[in-house]
């Protein structure tokens, strides 16, 4: 039986599980997380207001932070779990959303072959697997091009903090932002490479692994 959702928030105001679904949303889009002027924006509250709402979230060991560092706001395990248990946010039109592309099919590349249609559904899960580790990020930028990856494109994230040399990762850097580059452990730093001449690699030596790439998505 479902839980009712008086029991699956336990005791959170819905004002406060808003904020822990767009620390959530905030970080599965940009892989990193928002700040207070961020999130007052995004609610339309108070910087205090949001503050106090993430000291109760973190009361509650749902959200957990590092003092002195920048964009460190981290929903702990029982926070994930909570909003995957939560009743989704309402749909405007009372519609369900559609979870997938439907897929007919296959098509030669080569020698043509017999057209015949088979009712599937393609989605991300069904790629690429399902849980909070996986999400897609659109890409800015042309750094990686000589990789085949294009602005405009999605690439497709597995959540980790480590990674093998050579791998695709999105990475944060010094200043707190996330990049996109090829990933190399040297002796006492790491190089994100570009796949562009016309940039340079980046060394750092307190780089962080936020995910590897696991897929790609482009419009045509």
């Amino acid at each position: 039986m479902r839980p009712r959702d008086t029991d699956l928030i336990d005791g959170l105001t819905p004002k406060q599980l808003q904020v822990l679904r767009h620390i959530a949303a905030f970080h599965g889009s940009q892989c990193y997380s928002p700040t207070i002027a961020e999130l007052a924006r995004q609610l339309q509250l108070s910087r205090s207001t949001v503050f106090e709402h993430l000291g109760e979230l973190q009361r509650k060991s749902l959200l957990s932070t590092c003092p002195g560092r920048a964009r460190s706001l981290r929903l702990t395990p029982q926070g994930r779990k909570l909003l995957e248990n939560a009743r989704p946010e309402a749909v405007p039109d009372g519609r369900a959303p559609r979870t997938g592309v439907p897929l007919l099919g296959q098509v030669a590349a080569g020698v043509p072959v017999e057209a015949v249609e088979n009712r599937d559904t393609m989605s991300l899960e069904s790629c690429f697997g399902t849980g909070d580790d996986i999400f897609a990020l659109q890409v800015r930028g042309d750094s990686m091009i000589d990789d085949d990856i294009q602005p405009g494109d999605y690439v497709v994230c597995r959540r980790t903090c480590r990674a093998e040399n050579g791998q695709l990762v999105v990475a944060l850097v010094e200043d707190g932002q996330a990049t996109l580059k090829r990933f190399y452990r040297e002796a006492d730093r790491a190089r994100l490479q570009p796949a562009n001449p016309e940039y340079q690699p980046i060394y750092s030596e307190n780089c962080r692994i936020e995910a590897v790439v696991v897929g790609l998505l482009r419009k045509l």
